[in-house]
């Protein structure tokens, strides 16, 4: 299926019925009054965050989408039926826009999220509303109110613990299949990766954490060069970042520590925020060298990027040391997940009423 991870739709909420204009017809009463009823209430139109999505592709095929209109009211003073509500699925970490005013309305990011995005008509009125001790015969009736209408902008975000960053061809596919079932191209040239994978990481028994591999990204990105930065905002979710370099470039021209810098100096141009997100540094490729010249270059790197958090040298291809970084980044995670559960816990307790 084609990864789309934009698309504009047209929205249209049922419209309100009309009332209705009836008269009491029953023998021996001949002046029963005005019994006509109410017309019944459009239908709205929401999105809904579904699990097993994970493209905007249909969006692309179907663009409009309405929801029943209300029934008319009738006599007796009979209310029409309302339209039923048009619940429209979306793929779970969907960020809904208004096209014309550029609001953002919502952000489905957990499964059974609704929005509403568009509101149905309120029924008319019928000639029975409208009767008084002067208007004893109403002809009056409402025709009923139009649905609301849209043009909204969808954009997915999806839903990942870590991200993979970094050039092309560092290894980022290499690794994503070597850890987990998802199956990226792999090539000898760049560019290969052209739309974000999603990868399930288990690490054992209960432990497992997902892993997004995104195209890579060269310098210029934030100008629109290469592919990556369209797919940058694909790890604004993430609570870890994997910098992934290629220890052993086969230009001998080619810098790691330059396309490092590089990486992170785009980063910083595309959003502030997702640049202060954690970021480890992953030295990929260590089967083409010996491990001494490997471990040497590893060093290397890190003294002169003055890097001082977690680093891992690691080998996509052959799976050497993968097992170490999938174990140390599901304890970093598991951890921050405790950390949230106890700041939830100690807002919960400071919140609460004290007795008196």
């Amino acid at each position: 299926m084609k990864f789309v991870d934009e698309a504009r739709i047209r929205v249209q909420a049922g419209n309100g019925g009309r009332g209705s204009t009836s008269f009491r017809r029953e023998k021996f009463i001949p002046f029963g009054g005005p019994d006509g009823g109410d017309g019944g209430r459009g239908g709205s139109v929401y999105l809904r965050a579904a699990p097993g999505i994970n493209t905007l592709v249909d969006f692309r095929i179907e663009r409009i989408w309405r929801a029943e209109h209300g029934e008319p009211g009738s006599s007796n003073d009979c209310t029409g039926r309302s339209g039923e509500d048009l619940y429209i699925p979306v793929p779970i970490g969907t960020v809904v826009r208004d096209a014309e005013t550029g609001e953002t309305l919502g952000d489905l990011a957990r499964e059974g999220d609704v929005l509403a995005v568009a509101r149905g008509g309120k029924g008319g009125w019928g000639n029975q509303r409208f009767k008084s001790s002067t208007n004893r015969a109403p002809r009056q009736f409402g025709p009923g109110l139009p649905g609301e209408k849209r043009t909204l902008e969808l954009e997915l975000k999806v839903i990942a613990d870590v991200g993979l960053l970094g050039q092309p061809n560092a290894g980022k596919s290499t690794l994503i299949r070597a850890v987990s079932a998802a199956r990226p191209k792999v090539a000898d040239y760049p560019f290969t990766t052209l739309h974000p994978h999603l990868g399930v990481v288990a690490v054992g028994e209960h432990r497992s954490f997902v892993m997004a591999d995104i195209p890579g990204l060269i310098e210029g990105a934030a100008e629109g060069a290469g592919l990556g930065i369209r797919f940058l905002k694909h790890l604004q979710r993430t609570r870890l970042l994997l910098h992934v370099l290629d220890i052993a470039p086969p230009d001998p021209e080619a810098d790691p520590v330059a396309d490092a810098r590089a990486i992170v100096a785009e980063l910083k141009k595309f959003s502030p925020e997702l640049a202060r997100k954690p970021r480890w540094l992953v030295l990929n490729k260590s089967d083409l060298l010996t491990e001494q010249d490997a471990e040497q270059r590893a060093r290397e790197i890190v003294r002169r990027l003055r890097y001082r958090g977690p680093r891992f040298l690691i080998s996509g291809a052959t799976g050497r040391g993968t097992k170490d970084l999938c174990e140390a980044v599901m304890r970093f995670l598991e951890a921050e997940a405790a950390a949230a559960r106890e700041a939830e816990s100690a807002r919960g307790d400071n919140g609460a009423e004290q007795p008196a």
